[in-house]
């Protein structure tokens, strides 16, 4: 057996205050080759093998806080598709997924442009570079809410600003208003951190307005943020000037604002999208926004956070305190940082145009047809890429909610849309309408046929209940 030696530390020994190699012979090695009795070694080598075997290594409280009510409620589904009918998802908001909807060649060629360069390899600065930031300044600079460079921080797609918004303003213990129905990554990232999350209500009677009543009456001295989704995911809302203005002059002493825009301009004909910066006076503003959605390209990851401060409310510390935040993980791609001027100015309108008519067509393909089933109320979207769909329950005693109705559909139909209790709104589902028009069409066709099959009228639960 050949002999192996251990590095120990043995202290209070006499012999030695630093390391000492011990052989398997029982005996110290020291640095010389002599041997020395190494008793108290011995008996440290075994404390550290039972001290391994007593080993209790917990998860961090960040992360057990941590849940993405998404994915919780998707993976505790039962979904097995109908092998008979080809699977229809409405329930990905990934625009690319059916290859229907492909970016612009000026989009694809800014980037070829950026890595033929061989500019853009190493690292940026955390908040990015700053021709980068000035290009998206000047992007989205207007005279009411004008922007410069140091206005701009550029994140990893808008999910990581989102994150830094919420961070650099609240604190364990604070809360954040948010919108219910409303993106699940909100409350992912408030609990996680220690901060409560309090919904107030949209309206879906008054296309998902705000109800600005019960939104006020949430508000306390621990309230640090209110997220403002515009236009919406998942409801596909684009709220009025004037509605804006409604929010923006509610309470004398409300919170900063965290507007979350990365659906910026993904309006329909007929609507206007309105700045919220542009329309207020005092009230600070961290508009999110990036690429992913209006590009179609949310694997690009290029986000950013536009700070609007005309009465330097934010000062210097909130700004200092976003730099910072960027500082513990480098974040934006560089490539695309360097493909974003010709993104931003080259991307021809008829790119955007063609998007939100395939949107629109879509969303009014699919409001139409479920309009006419019997126990479904869709809301007609008035952008993005987003249509909710109330069930009423009442109609369908098979099944307890949302849930399990869309848990359903997928055995029955092979159609699966998501549903809105993962958004804190049961009895409703969420469709995406990127799909190509003819799936959009047969899955519109496929929930009229399990909703026949499974409707029941008032009088029809009753006279179940005589028999």
């Amino acid at each position: 057996m050949e002999n192996q030696s251990y590095e120990v530390k043995i202290n209070g020994s006499g012999i030695h205050e630093n390391n000492a190699l011990i052989g398997v012979n029982g005996k110290a090695l020291n640095g010389n080759g002599n041997h020395h009795k190494a008793v108290k070694g011995i008996v440290c080598l075994a404390k550290q093998k039972s001290c391994r075997q007593r080993w209790n290594i917990r998860p961090s409280e960040m992360s057990i806080n941590t849940l993405n009510p998404i994915r919780a409620i998707v993976d505790g589904m039962k979904l097995t598709p109908n092998p008979e009918k080809p699977m229809i998802a409405l329930s990905i908001g990934d625009p690319t997924v059916f290859g229907n909807l492909p970016t612009d060649d000026k989009v694809l060629q800014a980037m070829k442009d950026a890595i033929d360069s061989n500019k853009y390899n190493g690292y940026a600065p955390s908040v990015g570079y700053q021709k980068s930031r000035e290009v998206v300044a000047n992007f989205y600079s207007c005279p009411e809410a004008p922007l410069e460079a140091e206005d701009v921080l550029l994140t990893s797609g808008c999910s990581q600003a989102i994150d830094l918004a919420i961070t650099v303003l609240c604190n364990p213990g604070d809360n954040i208003l948010v919108p219910c129905p409303g993106f699940s990554l909100y409350k992912t990232l408030a609990v996680s951190l220690g901060i409560q999350v309090k919904l107030y209500t949209l309206l879906p009677e008054k296309s998902w307005e705000i109800d600005l009543q019960h939104m006020e009456s949430l508000i306390d001295d621990r309230t640090t943020c209110l997220i403002v989704n515009n236009p919406s995911n998942p409801c596909g809302s684009v709220y009025s000037k004037e509605h804006l203005q409604n929010i923006l002059s509610g309470e004398p002493c409300s919170p900063p604002l965290l507007c979350v825009l990365y659906l910026h301009d993904q309006v329909f004909p007929g609507c206007t999208y309105q700045s919220m910066a542009s329309l207020s006076s005092d009230v600070p503003i961290l508009a999110c926004g990036g690429l992913a959605k209006r590009w179609l390209v949310p694997g690009w990851r290029l986000g950013w956070i536009l700070i609007h401060d005309k009465n330097q409310i934010f000062g210097k510390e909130i700004r200092q305190g976003l730099v910072k935040l960027s500082q513990r993980i480098l974040g934006a791609c560089t490539i695309v940082q360097g493909a974003i001027e010709s993104i931003l100015n080259d991307t021809p309108q008829e790119f955007y145009h063609r998007t939100i008519s395939f949107l629109e067509s879509n969303s009014e393909i699919c409001f139409s047809e479920l309009s006419t089933v019997p126990g479904l109320t869709p809301v007609m979207p008035s952008g993005a890429m987003y249509l909710m769909v109330g069930i009423e329950m009442e109609h369908f005693p098979e099944f307890q909610n949302d849930v399990q109705f869309t848990e359903r559909l997928v055995t029955e139909q092979s159609v699966f849309c998501l549903p809105a209790t993962a958004f804190e709104y049961p009895n409703y589902f969420r469709i995406v309408v990127t799909v190509p028009e003819e799936m959009m069409v047969e899955a519109c066709t496929r929930i009229r046929e399990f909703c026949q099959r499974h409707y029941r009228t008032c009088s029809q639960d009753s006279n179940e209940l005589d028999q």
